[in-house]
């Protein structure tokens, strides 16, 4: 049931899924059926928007969803803390247990425009850390047949093929579609979710990069429209 004048408080049931490094309890939303869809927001702390944005939209419902389920937060401490990784610094959707993760630190930007001037760890091998094993087994026990990892801000929708779920992302937030980041992701959850296949095909992951904007600017733009999409998973 829709009731945007109910957003005081998330009104829709929680599960523990897992615990941090401080050992904060990782939670998700579950779904009444069968997980079609799953949506994580907040795997970097340092994109607090992906969570706001996701919380804001869902504190409008008051029943779960038949066949998706949310993660509001994946790295707890990150966001608390406000940094990119987590409480031991390591840089989560470079921490995933695939093929080609590598022990090389990896860098990051303070803001867009500015050069690669922060390095954070990968971990000390594939899933050492406590978040990323706990959202590997989240999606295993689920097995969803499309994930939707929220990040921000560099405006687009990136996936290896234009399916539907594409599409009605691209015109939801308005973001253009593209079929690769740019560089190299070895350890990030899309490129787990490209190595874990079922009848032949790999899991679909769609990153949406919301771009950059203010809280209140991105709820004021995107708040109807994300819940209207929603709405029709």
């Amino acid at each position: 049931m829709f009731e945007p004048e109910n957003r005081g408080r998330l009104r829709l049931p929680l599960k523990e899924y897992g615990r941090s490094v401080l050992g904060a309890p990782i939670h998700y939303i579950p779904c009444l059926g069968e997980c079609r869809i799953l949506v994580v927001a907040g795997i970097h702390g340092e994109e607090p928007e992906t969570t706001f944005l996701l919380s804001r939209a869902l504190r409008a419902f008051s029943k779960p969803f038949e066949n998706v389920a949310f993660v509001l937060c994946a790295n707890p401490d990150g966001m608390t803390l406000g940094t990119r990784g987590n409480a031991n610094g390591v840089d989560l959707n470079r921490n995933f247990p695939t093929s080609n993760w590598s022990p090389n630190a990896v860098s990051s930007r303070s803001v867009l425009e500015a050069p690669r001037d922060t390095l954070l760890s990968t971990g000390s091998a594939t899933g050492s850390e406590p978040e990323t094993r706990a959202i590997v087994e989240l999606i295993q026990t689920l097995q969803p047949k499309s994930i939707v990892s929220m990040h921000a801000p560099i405006a687009c929708v990136d996936a290896p093929e234009k399916t539907a779920l594409v599409d009605s992302l691209c015109e939801c937030f308005s973001l253009p579609w593209q079929a690769d980041i740019g560089y190299p992701t070895p350890g990030s959850l899309g490129t787990w979710c490209k190595e874990r296949t079922a009848s032949g095909k790999p899991l679909e992951c769609v990153t949406l990069e919301l771009p950059r904007m203010s809280l209140e600017a991105l709820f004021d733009r995107f708040g109807e429209s994300f819940v209207k999409f929603l709405q029709t998973l």
